[in-house]
């Protein structure tokens, strides 16, 4: 005769599959989501060139690597158009001035799309930068002249095209005429005072400044690119100057980083 099973069997049985169904509960469990990764720390470059003094090439702080250059691209857009009409044998038409003037002044978007627009785009820039002599500047996809990439280096030798004197070491092949070189120098001393931060802040004297400044948040990060590059007076001695950064987690984080920068670079 089969032996009968123990009373106890039946609630061992039920024990353990309560412990198995619990076992898979926690097991279902979604796991615990994994800390998001501190974000890479803001990082800047500064190049300097002494237009009065006797070195040839400008002073790099920093790595110089390439930037986003947000608006201070509008300065090449803006040499770029120049060229053009040079070659066409005129100066800018109504029509342009009132582009070029509130693209610079004021930062102005619309009008730098339509410039972007006449000049050709990246193509059309690339072809400006190979006659100013840049040589790591790459042009934006598409409409987006903001994401143009550069380095500090290649933005002095954007300025010294449009600030070097004509005649001392810093002379050199000019694809600017005269008249374009001032009309530029004018528009970037006319800034508008809500937009004269950035490398204004490393000037010793407030006479003879001129300046371009550029700001972007990144969609897929958003952090801020900042950036400025121009002309400043530093105890009695021009000097141009551009400062890169990406990273900053504000606009006003970015704009203290770039003036830090700036005043550390002509120290």
């Amino acid at each position: 005769m089969p032996s009968l099973p123990s009373p106890a069997a039946p609630a061992r049985a039920v024990a353990l599959l309560a412990s198995a169904a619990a076992l898979a509960c926690v097991t279902a469990l979604p796991r615990p989501a994994a800390a998001a990764p501190d974000p890479a720390p803001a990082r800047s470059t500064a190049a300097v060139l002494d237009l009065d003094g006797p070195a040839r090439a400008p002073v790099i702080h920093g790595e110089d690597r390439a930037y986003d250059t947000a608006s201070i691209v509008k300065v090449d857009i803006l040499a770029a158009l120049l060229l053009r009409a040079q070659d066409a044998g005129r100066g800018l038409t109504p029509e342009e001035r009132e582009r070029a003037e509130p693209m610079i002044r004021r930062s102005d978007n619309a009008a730098a799309n339509a410039l972007w627009r006449q000049i050709g785009r990246a193509e059309g820039l690339a072809a400006a930068n190979e006659r100013l002599g840049l040589t790591s500047t790459k042009g934006g996809p598409g409409a987006m002249w903001g994401l143009t990439r550069t380095t500090a280096s290649d933005q002095i030798r954007l300025l010294r095209q449009v600030f070097a004197p004509e005649d001392g070491v810093h002379a050199g092949p000019a694809a600017l005429n005269a008249r374009s070189r001032a009309y530029i120098r004018t528009l970037m001393g006319q800034v508008v005072p809500e937009q004269a931060w950035g490398v204004s802040a490393a000037g010793t004297e407030p006479s003879g400044r001129a300046l371009k400044n550029g700001w972007l948040r990144r969609d897929t990060t958003g952090r801020w690119d900042v950036n400025s590059i121009g002309r400043v007076t530093v105890r009695g001695h021009r000097c141009l100057v551009a400062v890169l950064s990406d990273g900053s987690a504000s606009m006003s984080d970015g704009v203290s980083l770039v003036e830090r920068t700036a005043r550390a670079a002509v120290a």
